[in-house]
């Protein structure tokens, strides 16, 4: 993929990531449950790993999930200061350093959603596994934001100037799963879950969606609200609030699962026959 076909800033994308590090904590319940579900899953799996890579290490706390069930890990996320204080290594995840087949086991959370080749990314996550190795990957996905995408909208109706490209382009199940496939993962498997957050007013959530390193990182220039424009957006969301004055904001999550081909593997069902559960395909091939 050339620069000029790029829809992400990757030096933004670092600088945001950097500027979020000193108080990423304080906004970090969408990281939190992404890795309670990455977990979940991982500890559905009947096989042993022992070397993992992070990809998107944020603070360390996928990390130390995984350290405490016994695996060694390589951390790595495109900020130099998340990926500095965790020890590790500073990428993007379509432009990974490691060599083939190094890991068995490769978890990313919150990050994919804003990478520039995604499928290329997804390639390379694949060539890096040992096979049979596992990966899982959890983002937001499409269907986030509603409210604040209305409230951007309305805020831009009234600056005028026209609609600026303000929500990322998003990706939902079926999508993610065409993308394993295009990969060249074995078994692979998209699901998804939701969940609301209540917000008091559309700046709180702004502010949550920059501590988490999740602003707006699409190329070009956008104009500013203006002062009406600010109060269109702030009337917007609140139009949209529950009697208890809070207006909830809505994130769908989407989850990835899939295994590096290896030549014992079973051959998948057929495709739309969905005769294999999500739990079966959780179990390495030699416990099928």
């Amino acid at each position: 993929m050339t620069a000029d076909a790029e829809i992400f800033d990757r030096g933004l994308r670092r600088l945001r990531r950097d500027r979020a590090a000193p108080d990423f904590a304080d906004h970090a319940f969408l990281l939190d449950h992404l890795i309670d579900e990455l977990m979940h899953r991982l500890d559905s799996v009947t096989r042993t790993f022992s070397k993992a890579l992070v990809l998107g290490c944020f603070d360390g706390r996928l990390a130390e999930a995984l350290r405490a069930r016994g695996l060694s890990v390589v951390s790595a996320d495109a900020g130099w200061r998340f990926a500095h204080e965790a020890g590790g290594v500073q990428c993007d995840e379509d432009r990974l350093p490691f060599a083939d087949g190094s890991f068995d086991l490769v978890v990313s959370a919150g990050v994919l959603d804003s990478v520039n080749d995604l499928p290329g990314a997804l390639t390379l996550i694949r060539r890096i596994l040992k096979p049979d190795g596992l990966f899982l990957g959890g983002f937001v996905g499409a269907g986030s934001l509603p409210r604040l995408r209305t409230a951007t909208l309305a805020a831009d109706s009234v600056a005028g100037g026209g609609v600026a490209a303000r929500i990322h382009p998003q990706i939902d199940i079926r999508a993610a799963g065409d993308l394993l496939s295009r990969a060249g993962f074995a078994l692979p498997v998209a699901d998804g879950d939701r969940l609301d957050v209540g917000y008091a007013n559309p700046f709180r959530l702004i502010a949550d969606l920059r501590g988490m390193a999740g602003g707006n990182l699409l190329r070009g220039e956008r104009p500013a609200f203006g002062r009406a424009g600010v109060a269109a957006l702030a009337e917007s969301f609140a139009d949209a609030a529950d009697p208890d004055g809070r207006t909830r904001e809505r994130f769908e999550l989407v989850y990835l699962i899939g295994w590096a081909p290896a030549p014992d593997q079973p051959r998948p069902a057929r495709r739309g026959s969905a005769v294999r559960s999500l739990a079966d395909a959780l179990k390495p091939p030699s416990a099928s």
